[in-house]
């Protein structure tokens, strides 16, 4: 169900009604999965199905002119539920948010401040382009940086700036890299070179701040050969293999889990410690729904030893969203004036009914996230967060 790329290029609400996108948009039943399977769809005036229903109309402009746009997350759970398989996410979404923004009277704060940050620092932080590889100071071992040695490498490791610049981002940023020294992959950054991937900013409404941060990376890309590329992010996932082929990159980016899975039989035998932990896996939506990468992240925790695997009762493609995505990172303060709870809040609620000790992720969002919400709700002297990376380096020895 994965979008034709060349379907994209040049797509937009002038041109939706007479592409195939639109074609296929037109063939919807009207339904409601859509509606109904939306984590905020209770909140949205406007969820997928009549957004389409305005289209048919000729009323789009009321679509525009709400806020309901900025209860999207970007989970793609409309998207993989549509019995009509359109492309509610990777296409009509994101051509409305871009018409919506023009339009709205102000910006909520945070993610205009996150939209700026993105536009003049390269990253949603606001932090200095020169901070980008701190994280790397407390490692007991080298990490090549291509400007510094622009020799070929097989593996381009894109870090992203979560990783890069928050605290616990920078702790999964060096147990990846740990990962990586120990299974002697041959490996390098962009270091200071490296600009956020950019998806962020086409699925929070900002087209014109995703195209100059994939204008930007494009020419460092460009500079170095390498044979792979992965990256510790998984809407940089979706960034360079559903945006950047627009753009002519023709590789096709992995994430570090599934990366790593690869590996799967030697990492298996660097395991020497027991955890003893019972842990729950929370499907990131870009790496589960959008991607498919179900199995992969299972498969690694049921391997370290001492671990037991207790499934939330929402898991896999029916798993709820954190809220992160699509801007949601940046539009609490928002949600919160709109009486909304949060997503990563319902999500720890259901975490917490596990009784387990850990709730593993794989997206670097997820992390502050969730231990906010454990913080809110009490818990979090009694459950961890932590990246899956974060755990392999635990049995590994550290």
């Amino acid at each position: 169900m994965i979008v034709d790329i060349e379907s994209l290029r040049g797509l937009s609400m002038d041109t939706l009604y007479d592409s195939p996108e639109g074609r296929l948009i037109q063939s919807c039943i009207q339904c409601g999965t859509c509606a109904g399977t939306c984590p905020h769809g209770e909140y949205m005036a406007y969820p997928p199905r009549r957004i389409i229903k305005m289209m048919q109309h000729g009323l789009i402009d009321k679509v525009y002119a709400s806020d309901s746009m900025l209860k999207c997350v970007n989970c793609y759970a409309c998207m993989s539920k549509c019995p009509r398989e359109i492309h509610l996410t990777e296409v009509l979404l994101q051509l409305v948010k871009e018409q919506t923004i023009i339009r709205l009277p102000s910006v909520p704060p945070e993610l205009q401040k996150a939209l700026e940050n993105s536009y003049r620092y390269g990253n949603p932080m606001g932090e200095s382009g020169r901070k980008r590889i701190n994280w790397m100071k407390d490692l007991d071992f080298p990490i090549r940086i291509l400007s510094q040695n622009p020799d070929p490498v097989d593996v381009l490791w894109f870090v992203e700036s979560y990783p890069s610049y928050h605290p616990r981002g920078q702790d999964t940023a060096r147990a990846i890299a740990k990962i990586m020294h120990r299974l002697e992959i041959d490996f390098a950054i962009l270091g200071n070179e490296e600009r956020s991937a950019g998806e962020c900013g086409l699925l929070a409404w900002e087209s014109g701040l995703a195209e100059s941060l994939v204008d930007y990376n494009m020419a460092i890309l460009t500079k170095y050969k390498f044979n792979r590329v992965m990256t510790s992010d998984p809407h940089a996932l979706d960034a360079f293999n559903y945006r950047y082929k627009m753009y002519g990159f023709n590789l096709n980016a992995t994430h570090n889990i599934p990366f790593i899975y690869e590996y799967f039989d030697k990492i298996k035998k660097m395991f020497t410690r027991s955890l003893h932990y019972s842990v729950t896996y929370h499907d990131s939506c870009c790496l589960g729904r959008h991607n498919g990468y179900y199995d992969q992240p299972r498969q690694i925790l049921k391997a370290i030893p001492g671990i037991k695997l207790i499934e939330m009762v929402h898991n896999r493609e029916n798993a709820l969203c954190c809220g992160g995505g699509g801007g949601g990172m940046w539009l609490d303060t928002y949600y919160k004036s709109q009486n909304m709870e949060r997503l990563s809040d319902i999500r720890v609620k259901e975490a917490i009914e596990t009784g387990a000790d850990i709730l593993a992720v794989a997206c670097p969002y997820e992390i502050p996230r969730f231990e906010d919400a454990l913080k809110l709700a009490g818990y979090d002297k009694k459950m961890m967060v932590k990246d899956i990376s974060e755990l392999i380096v635990d049995s590994m020895g550290g």
